[in-house]
């Protein structure tokens, strides 16, 4: 399983999903599992929910940044 290629994918499908991303912030272990559609051990499960939140607050702070520019 290539993880960052799956984190992307996930992150990408939450992003678009606002129900998605509230069941993601409830529950992301859940959420990923019924993302790609299988349990995924623990040790994994925490690096790829480690990934998704990075990736998403690294979109959040960009969007906050491009906003603040357009002020400017």
């Amino acid at each position: 399983m290539d993880i960052k290629a799956k984190i992307t994918e996930i992150v990408n499908k939450i992003k678009g999903d606002p129900d998605l991303m509230k069941e993601f912030t409830a529950n992301p272990e859940k959420a990923i599992e019924k993302l790609l559609g299988v349990d995924i051990p623990d040790g994994v499960a925490d690096k790829v929910i480690d990934g998704v939140k990075t990736a998403i607050a690294g979109d959040k702070l960009k969007d906050a940044a491009s906003a603040l520019k357009n002020l400017f």
